[in-house]
């Protein structure tokens, strides 16, 4: 890839711009349907000297007539051809949901590249990826029973729920989402040697507090583990403290 293209997909990636390696950076990995906008806030509440860097995959915002992933390894080819030279410095990589398993092993694929790594990993919303998975699987139900799992998560303004044509369209984005998460098969390597925090809301029916503290066995270094009232959608209303939290590690 030329360095015109390079620029060009880093672009499609962050779409907010990607900021100046020189500086302390925070990439954000977004749960299922979502894309960037919704870490949009978080570049306001950043403290002075940390920057949000929200990532867009395709199949979203402007990036909407891109096919979205439905593999986690496809996923992470585009996502690294597009950015590797973005992953130097100081910078930390966070995730939600689905966002928090691109984000893990995004972190273990730069291990094995033998890139810079980051300075720490923050996670939230999902079980540790290294545990079986006996939830129902949502990737291929009708899109009735399909629109009520992702009502009961909560997150969604039901007017938005109600917007046939708006969801006729989200569907296709929502169903690769969740395949991504749900055909993903762990490997077995080393623990990460990188500072590890989960975030959770206590009352998320897809990561309970158990799977949430199993994360503390894929690392080898520093683990904390923060939970919040709320469900799985927790962090609308504790992103300034998680920013907080993120930003003093980046910081250090």
């Amino acid at each position: 890839m030329n360095p015109t293209t390079t620029q060009s997909a880093a672009r499609a990636w962050l779409p907010f711009g990607a900021a100046p390696p020189s500086g302390p950076r925070l990439f954000c990995f977004p749960n299922a349907g979502a894309g960037a906008a919704s870490f949009a806030p978080w570049r306001g509440l950043a403290p002075t000297g940390t920057t949000v860097c929200p990532v867009q995959p395709p199949g979203r915002a402007e990036r909407f007539r891109e096919t979205p992933y439905d593999r986690l390894d496809t996923l992470l080819d585009g996502l690294t051809e597009a950015l590797r030279t973005q992953f130097t410095g100081v910078y930390a990589l966070y995730g939600h949901s689905v966002g928090a398993l691109v984000a893990f092993e995004l972190a273990r694929r730069l291990r094995r590249a033998g890139a810079e790594p980051p300075v720490h990993l923050f996670v939230s919303g999902r079980a540790a990826p290294h545990l079986p998975d006996g939830r129902k699987q949502l990737r291929d139900l009708p899109d009735g029973d399909l629109l009520d799992e992702v009502a009961a998560l909560g997150g969604t303004p039901p007017e938005v729920l109600r917007e046939e044509s708006l969801m006729a369209a989200l569907l296709p984005l929502l169903r690769a989402d969740f395949a991504v998460n749900e055909t993903y098969v762990y490997r077995e390597e080393p623990p990460l040697d990188l500072p590890l925090t989960v975030f959770g809301g206590r009352d998320d029916p897809r990561a309970e507090d158990a799977e949430l503290r199993a994360w503390e066995s894929l690392t080898t270094a520093e683990f904390d583990i923060r939970l919040f009232p709320g469900g799985h959608f927790f962090l609308h209303d504790t992103a300034n403290v998680l920013l907080q939290r993120m930003a003093k590690s980046l910081l250090a």
